[in-house]
């Protein structure tokens, strides 16, 4: 088959559905995205997507950091404080005594 017959039908049936136009591609991204939020390792979202590199995949996927950055900081606090189910995980935590 060729590409743009696949991507061509894609639509269709996106259309059919209801759905907003989005191109296979779409979907990639917003698969690598979700993984990224959800804590997957980079490398192991590049792999994924083929991407010669790690650096490469973060580079694209920049706009995710900002929820993975929070969440990580988040894992890092329960850990230092032995809180694992944080009350209130939005929380700023200070360091200092």
């Amino acid at each position: 088959m060729h590409p743009q017959h696949v991507s061509d039908q894609f639509l269709w049936l996106a259309y059919l559905a209801g759905l907003p136009p989005v191109r296979l591609h779409d979907l990639r991204h917003g698969a690598a995205s979700l993984m990224l939020a959800a804590g997957v390792e980079m490398k192991v979202v590049q792999e994924t997507l083929g991407h010669t590199s790690s650096a490469f995949t973060a580079d694209t996927y920049t706009s995710v950091y900002p929820q993975v950055a929070t969440a990580a900081a988040e894992k890092t606090a329960a850990l230092l404080f032995g809180d694992e189910d944080q009350a209130d995980p939005g929380k700023l935590i200070s360091l200092r005594s």
